[in-house]
């Protein structure tokens, strides 16, 4: 017969509390036990968390866009994707950041997260962005203040003295950061046993027993899940560079200049999206910023034989803008796997989207001409009144920074300005 096990445990659990083994240790995710009211945490205890994604080459808008405005919008092709999760998500038109013409026509890539104005000419000092405002304020509260990652070494975060933190681009290496603990030669030992199949989950598996008897049903359940989930990334890293060394095909047919297939854009961002709930789940961090940049690439995905940068400046032609949405489709499906695992995921009775912010979005609002103006943006999670589309005057665009603000607040930051802002809340979203 099994034990019967308390659910309360026999003695405060911390709210960062690690299992550890032979040089290793692994975060475990936020359990009933470990929160200041067992029988129900109050809101103000679960923290709030900010993950902005950009995509540097644009969103297409009309197939992102709704024609209506309101809560009874008819969704759109690629909206038609995500809408399993129509009520935890916003739509915005008409934001923007003023004054983007800049160095060239891709310089306000610099400045999605800060509205600093004229990127990249003459004199231009950025500023700080929003992630890193945050992460001055609450940043102490966590292992890493915010994580910064991408699809390259470029980043949209930037420090106060207007200096870019460089993006983390290794999915292997930013997993390694956030749950292997020890010296450079353990933690490089623990990556070859994972290449060679052995878990961390087998290094602590002796003390996540004993740590589970300690926890109600409920919350054996969640370290199960947690559990898994760590396995299964493991399993997705080891795979991803296993195909990193194996020889590409040789084939006797030329192929076209254009194709520049130097990564998998989309298996990238999609690795790098994996690691944002076991990121939050754990505590690790509550501010993540990711760069998705496809300039010059051709991601590995059927009928497309352009570049995205290329397909990007499609000059409304037909067969650029059928490849381009094939391209941002998958771009979409990504996002969508991102929002089922914050829902699926919960702390304290509550899905962990319903605590975090995702902002998706671009620089360019069309990248055919480089135009800064009308930004695709949809914010998700966090706890606003989502399930609508809000639209903001196309000609005369309202400043994204108002968002940021109100997002700010949300995050329990004391603020009533940042950057170009002209207002402290967003009508309707709160």
């Amino acid at each position: 017969m099994k034990p019967i096990l308390s659910s309360v445990p026999a003695a405060p659990i911390s709210r960062r509390a690690f299992l550890r083994g032979t040089g290793v240790a692994l975060a475990l995710p936020f359990l009933d036990a470990m929160w200041p009211q067992r029988a129900g945490a109050t809101e103000t205890a679960i923290p709030k968390r900010l993950v902005a994604v950009c995509t540097s080459l644009g969103i297409y808008g009309p197939a992102l866009f709704p024609k209506e405005t309101g809560r009874d919008y008819a969704s759109t092709q690629y909206l038609d994707i995500l809408k399993e999760h129509r009520n935890e998500f916003t739509v915005f038109s008409g934001l923007c950041h003023p004054d983007q013409a800049g160095a060239d026509g891709h310089s306000s890539e610099m400045t999605w997260l800060t509205s600093a104005r004229h990127p990249g000419l003459g004199g231009f000092r950025n500023t700080m962005s929003l992630d890193q405002f945050v992460a001055e304020k609450i940043g102490v509260e966590t292992r890493f203040p915010s994580l910064t990652m991408g699809t390259s070494g470029v980043s949209q975060s930037y420090t106060r003295s207007g200096v870019m933190i460089p993006a983390d681009s290794s999915p292997s290496k930013i997993f390694a950061k956030l749950f292997i603990e020890g010296s450079a030669w353990e933690v490089e030992q623990q990556m070859h046993k994972l290449r060679e199949g052995q878990s961390i989950m087998d290094a602590v598996s002796d003390e996540a027993k004993r740590f589970s008897a300690r926890v109600g049903a409920a919350d054996r359940d969640k370290l199960d899940e947690y559990f898994t989930s760590v396995r299964e990334m493991e399993q997705r890293l080891v795979k991803t560079e296993d195909w990193a060394k194996k020889p590409k095909p040789k084939v006797d047919a030329k192929p076209p200049e254009d194709i520049k297939n130097e990564a998998d854009l989309i298996g990238r961002m999609q690795l790098i999206f994996e690691l944002v709930p076991l990121a939050v789940q754990t505590d690790s961090t509550r501010l993540i910023t990711i760069l998705v940049q496809g300039r010059g690439d051709v991601p590995p995905i059927e009928g497309v034989s352009m570049d995205h940068h290329n397909l990007s400046h499609h000059g409304q032609d037909p067969e650029k803008i059928r490849q381009l949405e094939l391209i941002e489709t998958a771009e979409m499906g990504a996002l969508n796997k991102l929002f089922n695992a914050l829902k699926q995921k919960t702390e304290a009775g509550t899905p962990l989207m319903d605590n975090t912010m995702v902002l998706f979005g671009s620089n360019l609002g069309n990248a055919n001409s480089h135009d800064w103006h009308n930004l695709p943006i949809l914010l998700a999670g966090g706890g606003f009144k989502h399930g609508q589309h809000i639209a903001y005057d196309a000609k005369e665009n309202t400043p994204l920074s108002n968002l940021f603000v109100q997002m700010l607040q949300k995050m329990h930051v004391e603020a009533d300005q940042f950057g170009s802002s002209t207002a402290t809340s967003v009508p309707g979203l709160v």
